[in-house]
């Protein structure tokens, strides 16, 4: 690399625009090396739609009448219940095109997902938010109550618990599917409903990843507070986003997307690469990957003038 080089002036032959993409985890390290920083950016973007559970702490420490304070939590859950999935649609929007490697402006890219899906997203995430609060709850409340009144309460637990899971999966293609296609709301859940059972192996891959991600953070948090206190705002929520868009995208292409173009006898263009995806003659032609190498010229030692 031209950074850590004493030979950064040093010309070469350029990168093709039809190189052959690379595969497996050959591509995830090169795109999340490629667009690491890019991701750090697209989480502080993310950060913005949590600033209502932000200020929850300083209401319920500022607002000494308690079932105002209880009130206005309340209305900032609330809010947070609305906005956390169109912020999640953008947050796939940009990934997806990370993922396809086409160009993205990010912070406008973001905010038009966040735009273009506003009401479906908000439905989808105010129904993640209900099913969180009655995992949490389920939880807490039916182990208690098997404990002391039947052992039968923990039915329910692990029906409300699974239910849970199946929907988090499910959330793994719906946001994608949204941002990709022109589906509606009962067709994304569907399809996302079957692909979150079609596709176990990428799925399992994915909760594993995130069970690892959130592991250590909780580590960082109990140990090493200034590192948790580092990472969160530039790292999590968009890390977790591409493994998610890397497993799962490649699945809704395969059994949505690619079904779609073969009825019509032509080729998803997400798979089109470099000259392939310009149609006209084009004015210039591309060298990248032909250039001839520029040996560089010795340098002289400059004349001192005295």
């Amino acid at each position: 690399m031209g950074l850590f080089s004493n030979k950064y002036d040093k010309s070469g032959p350029g990168i093709s625009k039809d190189e052959a993409r690379k595969k497996g985890m050959a591509l995830f390290f090169d795109l999340l090396g490629r667009k690491f920083w890019s991701l750090m950016w697209l989480n502080v973007l993310y950060d913005l739609f949590f600033i209502p559970i932000m200020l929850m702490f300083p209401a319920f420490l500022l607002i000494k009448n308690h079932v105002a304070s209880l009130s206005v939590i309340g209305v900032l859950a609330v809010i947070f219940a609305f906005i956390i999935g169109p912020a999640t649609a953008g947050l796939m929007k940009v990934l997806r095109y990370f993922y396809i490697e086409k160009h993205s402006f990010i912070a406008r890219d973001f905010f038009d997902g966040v735009k273009e899906n506003f009401v479906k997203a908000s439905v989808i995430g105010f129904i993640d938010c209900f099913l969180l609060v009655s995992a949490f709850a389920s939880l807490q409340v039916y182990p208690a109550l098997a404990a002391t009144v039947s052992k039968a309460f923990y039915i329910p637990m692990v029906i409300t618990f699974s239910i849970f899971l199946l929907v988090m999966i499910m959330n793994f293609y719906i946001f994608l599917m949204m941002t990709a296609t022109g589906l509606s709301l009962k067709q994304l859940i569907r399809n996302s409903f079957t692909l979150s059972i079609v596709a176990m192996k990428q799925n399992l891959l994915t909760v594993a990843v995130i069970i690892a991600v959130l592991f250590l953070m909780s580590i960082l948090l109990l140990n090493v507070f200034q590192v948790f206190a580092l990472l969160i705002p530039i790292f999590p929520a968009a890390f977790l986003g591409f493994v998610t868009c890397f497993n799962c995208y490649p699945v809704i292409q395969k059994y949505v997307i690619d079904p779609y173009y073969t009825e019509r006898g032509e080729v998803n263009p997400e798979y089109l690469t470099g000259s392939e995806e310009v149609e006209e003659e084009a004015i210039f032609e591309d060298m990248g990957g032909k250039e001839e190498v520029i040996e560089n010229r010795p340098k002289k030692k400059g004349k001192i003038i005295k």
